[in-house]
């Protein structure tokens, strides 16, 4: 017996690693890719429009289909899924090594934006089915996200490494034998479970969902070269405005007949859930668009190389590895909403030091430095805080789509920052351009922060 439990918890303990080193695949593309980008130009002579699609087709892909991933995961069970998640984004990543057109490389990057979005939901059911007591799922969940969780903080320095040392290529080569290791470690350690009734996945939605969200990238990536009242633009905007509205119609109508709508527009009445994922959003739209502006300013304008943009950035990226965990901690003793309203004023703060920080002198490097620590330290104080907010303001049933609409919704963030603060940098070639996006993103960060002060965890009729 004391074997067979010996046995028991080493299986366990492949089967975690194996499903973090999946989501540790998603969470890594998401960064990695920044540094890179001037070396993909280069090579396939790529505008920054072009740039831009590289970077936002997998965020694009990967929070338009979240919620439908989810929904395929309680469908055919989350084993299945997540394998099929690893197997994509191991073909996918592969293949994007030897592409020799922005184009090709562009479609590649949204089929691993899908890919992602597999893995996020059906590592999350695999993990619920695995451990079914809550404190040992509790523990396991706690593992799962710090492993995963690193790869944000890794990913310009190891892209930067990469790309310096083997050419952009190797940034997605590496993906190869991490997701061939996870499919051995979950195929050989997952339960095989058997999927619940579900009511189907929403396919109006979901279409409606890709062409709002597409439309809006499309006209405002756009808008820095065509300008804003160019054809392509309107056209864009048109697509944004007849998607969106059908999406809320979808949703409302499936709502009332009961049918599983992708996002139930019941939620959003829920102040503090409509709160969360509108600052959920601005966190990602400052945290990625300012690593895309930086990025292209640190190696165009002061001439470092792929690995010394990746350095530049580590003060952003250490406070990620250490203080989310006392940011648990605190939001258990005191609620998520001071320690969101910290993390937003702090991030804001870091952004807008670091916009008066973009010259190249020893001074600006110090001050830049010290805006990007700031900026780190205040995202591991809003992050986890937006999440126990909004999971914690809905019943237990809905905890899932609740937390796969802030994901979306970051994503949905980080899809537009990248858009909006890349056309506004691209406004001047002397700097200016990025002063201007930099003060953009500290803005709105500060927007957020007022936001969650004024309705993050309190309910209607609450006096603040």
């Amino acid at each position: 017996m004391p074997g067979r439990q010996a046995d028991a918890r080493r299986g366990n303990g492949l089967l975690l690693l194996g499903l973090s080193l999946g989501y540790f695949m998603v969470m890594l593309d998401t960064t990695v890719v920044t540094v890179a980008l001037p070396a993909i130009g280069a090579d396939l002579s790529g505008s920054l429009g072009g740039l831009q699609w590289v970077s936002n087709g997998y965020t694009l892909s990967f929070a338009a289909l979240l919620l439908t991933a989810g929904a395929l995961a309680d469908r055919h069970g989350g084993r299945r899924v997540f394998l099929a998640g690893l197997w994509l984004f191991g073909a996918c990543s592969g293949a994007s090594a030897p592409v020799g057109s922005m184009g090709a490389l562009i479609a590649l990057r949204v089929l691993l934006g899908a890919a992602g979005a597999l893995l996020l939901p059906a590592s999350l059911a695999v993990i619920a089915h695995a451990w079914t007591e809550p404190a040992a799922r509790a523990r396991a969940m706690g593992v799962w996200a710090a492993i995963s969780g690193s790869a944000l903080a890794a990913g310009p320095l190891v892209g930067g490494v990469l790309t310096d040392r083997f050419g952009w290529p190797a940034i997605f080569l590496v993906n190869v034998p991490v997701a061939l290791l996870a499919v051995a470690l979950t195929a050989r350690h997952a339960p095989v479970d058997r999927p619940g009734p579900t009511k189907g996945v929403d396919l109006p939605g979901q279409v409606c969902a890709v062409a709002a969200l597409t439309g809006l990238t499309w006209a405002l990536v756009e808008s820095g070269q065509a300008g804003w009242v160019s054809l392509p633009v309107l056209g864009g905007f048109a697509v944004f405005a007849v998607a969106g509205g059908s999406f809320v119609a979808v949703e409302r109508r499936r709502e009332v007949a009961r049918r599983a709508p992708m996002l139930p527009l019941g939620l959003l009445r829920e102040r503090t859930v409509a709160s969360g994922l509108f600052a959920g959003l601005l966190v990602n739209f400052g945290l990625s668009g300012v690593l895309f502006v930086l990025s292209l300013h640190f190696q165009r304008a002061h001439g470092l190389s792929a690995l010394g943009a990746g350095v530049a950035f580590l003060p952003l990226m250490l406070p990620t590895a250490f203080n989310p965990v006392f940011t648990g901690r605190l939001v258990g003793r005191i609620g998520a909403r001071r320690p969101a309203v910290a993390g937003f004023l702090l991030m804001g703060t870091g952004v807008l030091v670091a916009a008066a920080a973009t010259a190249d002198s020893t001074a600006a490097r110090v001050a830049m430095a010290a805006g990007l620590l700031v900026l780190g330290f205040g995202m591991s104080f809003a992050i986890p805080s937006l999440m126990t907010a909004v999971v914690g303001a809905v019943a237990r049933e809905q905890s899932g789509i609740a937390s796969g609409a802030l994901n979306s919704a970051r994503q949905t963030g980080a899809v537009l920052g990248v858009a909006v603060l890349g056309a506004l940098a691209d406004t001047a070639r002397d700097g200016s351009g990025t002063r201007l996006a930099l003060l953009v993103a500290g803005l709105a960060l500060l927007a957020g922060a007022a936001v969650v002060a004024a309705f993050l965890g309190r309910p209607a009729g609450r006096q603040a």
